[in-house]
């Protein structure tokens, strides 16, 4: 009984808190009804006053530049769609006589060319070049690696726009491979590329009235035809070669847009091997027996070798092997293992060092200035060994002579036998103490000659020629003048080989440098 009394009583509590919040909403509901009666009829009176006002005096509206509209794409504005650029510009047309007046500048348009042709005339591409990097000068391969920015200035009307500010508008690779780009290649080229780091260094740049600047960074490796006849003392010109690949001279012009100065340079350009002289620029037409005449641009640069480092690596070198090998004209003749070896190793010294300079060179088939030298250097080496080698021979030659005249003679005086002294002085014209002197034999490793061997041969020469009753028994053919200076060779050798060889130097350098 009471559990149905506390029931009743929170089913009537509920009831009330009901009507209680429905009358608070009911309320709410007309207070922001009457809000937005009230709002809607400010607007209307705000409204029906700028009408009254307006009606007093004249609209003024901002105009709204369409190439800063970010609702309007860049295609559209450039009307892509609108025209066919697989077709250069002014194909079919006639080119502004502006153009024409600015490319006669720099090259003279021929009378025959009318301004209105049947495929319209011919398109001037204007082109500035700014060398960034001359990287490698290759003698083997016979080629060069530049890096550049190569610029094309030309006018499409196709892809003028309007603009109240004249500014331009600037792409990158996307909208250049969708318009017409002038198709320039590098003649001559063995590898060249478009840098695509980060992004390809592609830059499209359109200004109002359809003038159009495309840039590009390229590295390229052309071929340089190089004269090495003068190597390493030698002077280097290489070109750089641009030509437009498909369209002829009646099609497409090209034409270095300020003259001499369409080439500029970075200065902090250099090489390790060679020293920049000059850059300059040409214009030339190439003609293709199948395809027609081109309009050819041309980049030149000299380059003068460092001659330095190859006076450290291969000149000096030669020049004191050459110096060493006259040492052995200072040896005794009959030091043989001093005089030998000392030869062998210049001339073995000489041939590693032409290997190595050939090593590093392209094989050419005429003579360079640096064989000239090297191989003039082998020859002077060589000579002192064959000087050492006739020397030798005579000397031996003479011990054999010598030794046969003992053999005839009955008295030497001492000189074949140390022990017998009974010669007549009268008949020889020597005393004891002459001969004594001669007598004087080196050990056996000076082959059997005496220490002064010239001044005993000389005796001996002496003492045949003077004894009529001794000439009369060895007057033969080789017996008479038995007596040669084989040291007279190597005196002679110290004078005319380092005499000559700088005779050879001053030449040489006359020459080439």
């Amino acid at each position: 009984m009471c559990t149905m009394q506390v029931d009743t009583v929170f089913v009537l509590f509920c009831v009330c808190l009901m009507g209680v919040a429905g009358r608070s909403a009911h309320q709410r509901g007309q207070k922001l009804e009457t809000y937005k009666q009230s709002r809607s009829r400010r607007q209307t009176s705000r409204m029906d006053g700028e009408t009254h006002s307006n009606s007093e005096r004249p609209i003024l509206k901002r105009s709204s530049d369409m190439t800063k509209s970010p609702m309007t794409k860049s295609e559209q504005l450039l009307r892509i769609d609108d025209h066919d650029f697989t077709m250069r510009p002014a194909f079919g047309g006639s080119l502004p006589q502006a153009s024409h007046n600015k490319l006669g500048e720099f090259w003279p348009i021929p009378p025959d060319r009318p301004g209105v042709t049947e495929s319209g005339p011919p398109i001037p591409v204007g082109v500035d070049v700014q060398v960034e990097s001359l990287d490698t000068i290759s003698e083997v391969d016979m080629d060069f690696t530049m890096t550049l920015y190569l610029r094309h200035y030309w006018k499409d009307e196709r892809l003028s726009f309007p603009s109240t500010n004249n500014q331009s508008m600037t792409f990158d690779s996307r909208l250049a491979k969708k318009i017409w780009v002038p198709d320039m290649f590098f003649v001559h080229s063995k590898r060249s590329f478009i840098h695509d780091t980060t992004t390809d260094n592609v830059m499209l740049r359109v200004h109002p009235d359809g003038n159009v600047l495309y840039s590009l960074r390229i590295t390229v490796t052309a071929m340089c035809n190089m004269d090495l006849s003068r190597f390493p003392l030698d002077t280097q010109t290489c070109s750089l070669e641009i030509e437009s690949y498909a369209y002829t001279d009646d099609d497409l012009m090209l034409y270095w847009k300020k003259g001499n100065e369409s080439l500029n340079t970075d200065e902090r350009i250099s090489l390790s091997q060679f020293l920049i002289q000059k850059f300059h620029t040409t214009t030339k037409l190439a003609f293709y027996s199948s395809t027609g005449w081109y309009n050819r641009l041309y980049i030149h640069f000299t380059l003068r070798r460092h001659v330095f480092f190859f006076l450290l690596q291969t000149y000096f070198p030669a020049t004191l092997m050459v110096m060493l090998s006259w040492v052995s004209f200072w040896i005794d003749r009959r030091a043989v293992p001093a005089r030998v070896p000392l030869g062998i190793t210049t001339v073995l010294t000489m041939s590693t060092i032409i290997t190595g300079v050939n090593a590093s060179m392209p094989r050419v088939s005429y003579i360079k200035a640096v064989d000239i030298y090297l191989w003039v250097s082998f020859v002077f080496v060589f000579l002192s060994v064959i000087e050492y080698a006739a020397v030798n021979y005579l000397s031996t030659v003479q011990e054999r002579k010598e030794r046969k005249l003992r053999e005839r003679l009955p008295c030497t005086c001492g000189i074949g036998n140390p022990d017998d002294m009974t010669c007549d002085p009268q008949i020889s014209g020597y005393t004891t103490m002459d001969v004594n002197r001669t007598a004087n034999y080196g050990t056996a490793g000076n082959y059997g000659m005496p220490e002064n061997g010239g001044r005993q041969e000389r005796m001996l020469a002496q003492v045949v020629l003077g004894n009529p009753q001794l000439t009369g028994q060895v007057k033969r053919p080789g017996y008479v003048n038995i007596w040669i200076d084989t040291h007279a060779i190597d005196k002679y050798s110290r004078v005319l080989f380092p005499g000559s060889y700088a005779l050879f130097n001053i030449i040489y350098w006359s020459i080439y440098s």
